[in-house]
């Protein structure tokens, strides 16, 4: 689990093939000397795996899913990415709950500045923004990001200068893939709302699940 709140850049030193999957080495100015082997460490937002270590510098390896899910298959040596480790929970959360794994990519349409913020505009397929509400938390890159306005094809977020500073964010340009994660217990919430029962849940005769409807009725809408 994470937090969506960026503590390193990392580089990728080098990648290898392994078979459709990948193995990524990544230099960063992390201190993963107290960090072990197994631990789960977000990359540019998505949950890897550290199989290797070293005191500034970690390798993953990169299952077929993530990298057909992700942006990965885009990245190449000296690549810049967003690191994060993995939340305790002792810490403050920041930024929202995170889980790194990846919904799906989307695309930067346009960036623009007003004042001292960026507003930066992401086309997503409508499954994706489905989930997404205004106001609402989404995790760019592993950026843990409120979203200004949204729609049935886009999302717009604002980028303060330190964001802009501290993460690949500030790097982007238009037509730019980025990685998305939408948010987490929006997600159940849906689900639940939707109202799916498999048929070994059946509910009880004469009993209804949850609907629109019901919360209307009870005043939660």
């Amino acid at each position: 689990m994470f937090t969506g709140i960026i503590e390193s850049f990392g580089t990728i030193k080098r990648i290898e093939s392994s078979g459709e999957g990948r193995v990524l080495h990544i230099g960063c100015d992390l201190d993963l000397s107290e960090s072990n082997i197994g631990d789960s460490i977000a990359v540019n937002g998505a949950c890897l795996t550290a199989v290797s270590l070293e005191r500034n510098a970690f390798k993953v390896d990169m299952a077929p899913e993530t990298v057909e899910r992700t942006t990965f298959k885009h990245l190449r040596s000296g690549s810049r990415v967003n690191i994060e480790r993995a939340l305790k929970l002792s810490d403050r959360i920041d930024g929202h709950l995170v889980s790194g794994h990846i919904d799906g990519t989307g695309t930067i349409a346009s960036i623009n500045r007003k004042s001292n913020a960026v507003i930066i505009r992401i086309n997503v397929l409508p499954k994706l923004a489905a989930d997404m509400i205004e106001k609402g938390s989404v995790a760019v890159e592993g950026i843990s990001l409120t979203i200004n306005h949204c729609s049935d094809k886009d999302f717009e977020v604002s980028i303060i200068p330190h964001t802009a500073d501290i993460t690949t964010i500030g790097r982007k340009r238009v037509g730019d893939a980025v990685n998305i994660e939408t948010d987490m217990i929006g997600k159940y919430v849906k689900k639940m709302l939707m109202g799916s029962v498999s048929k070994n849940d059946a509910l009880p005769k004469g009993k209804k699940g949850i609907s629109m409807e019901l919360l209307a009725k009870n005043g939660f809408l």
